[in-house]
């Protein structure tokens, strides 16, 4: 519902997350995450109206303790109040430091499923546990792990597989072992260089081999690396090796994979692959330098 006035309108567009309460007697951080160790109860039904009543009217967002209220009863999340210069933002009165401990109590009252349900979380949590949980839970959607584009799509992993093969054209392969050729007339380009990205199906899993130019300093660089489709616990029981060469020489890397939760941008920023500098590159591919030819060989394995 529209409140008729811009300034709060602007700020309902920037809706900030506050943390949930750390009270010991309602959060349980050791199993939060844990949807065996929450209680499997019948499906809790929150009526629409509960919901709505513990809404910031501001930045719509669930309220957690302290929450405000003016002297008329209106409410309002710790978050949005100095936001607001200390008016409500129904009735424009001024806003003070009233709590409201009846709607605290209320929250604290209730439990709820986790938002990712439907992804297959079946744990029911307290109301002040429910976020931190969300925040971490296994079953959350991932984001699609192709570079060079702003997709927004997310959900499962045969979910993203099946995009990433149907809408992005990735090419597919069955193995543990690849043999990755890049081949680029002018070297010297990086702002158009092309995001290889190639998906390997080996050990029941899927892992995504990325390959790219990207400005280091002044100069084009190249890197090498993969990230496993799974959570980082998972993407630990597994190693890979890099190598690439050329003129009676070669470089190798070996490293764990990072796990898609870790987006394109953090993995290449941390430099966490096989690194090529430019010169080194040309000298790899030989000729007259004017044209770079590299050969990414490598192989994914299971630690035992």
């Amino acid at each position: 519902m529209a409140s008729g006035n811009a300034f709060f309108d602007e700020l309902r567009s920037k809706p900030e997350v506050i943390d949930p309460p750390q009270n010991e007697d309602i959060i349980d951080s050791e199993s939060v995450n844990d949807p065996t160790q929450a209680a499997i109860k019948p499906n809790v039904t929150v009526s629409s109206s509960v919901r709505e009543l513990l809404e910031c009217p501001v930045c719509l967002n669930a309220m957690y303790p302290p929450i405000h209220q003016c002297s008329n009863g209106h409410t309002l999340c710790s978050g949005c109040k100095p936001r607001v210069h200390n008016r409500c933002p129904t009735c424009r009165h001024e806003l003070g430091n009233i709590r409201c401990l009846a709607l605290e109590k209320v929250a604290a009252s209730l439990e709820l499923p986790c938002k990712y349900q439907s992804f297959g979380c079946i744990g029911i949590y307290p109301y002040y546990s429910k976020l931190k949980h969300e925040s971490q839970c296994s079953y959350r959607p991932y984001s699609c792990p192709y570079a060079g584009s702003e997709c927004t799509v997310i959900g499962d992993i045969p979910y993203l597989v099946a995009h990433l093969k149907d809408d992005h054209k990735v090419d597919m392969h069955n193995g543990s072992t690849f043999n990755h050729r890049y081949v680029k007339s002018n070297p010297h380009e990086v702002e158009n260089a092309t995001w290889m990205l190639t998906v390997f199906s080996c050990f029941g899993q899927y892992f995504c081999l990325h390959f790219e130019a990207f400005q280091l300093g002044m100069a084009p660089v190249y890197i090498a690396f993969l990230r496993f489709m799974g959570d980082d616990n998972e993407a630990k029981n597994y190693s890979y090796s890099l190598e690439v060469g050329g003129n009676g020489r070669k470089m190798t890397w070996q490293g764990v994979p990072r796990s898609i939760r870790d987006s394109h941008r953090k993995v290449r920023d941390s430099f966490d692959g096989l690194i090529i500098q430019r010169n080194m590159a040309l000298f790899f591919s030989g000729g007259d330098r004017k044209e770079l030819k590299l050969r990414v060989t490598g192989r994914i394995w299971k630690e035992q």
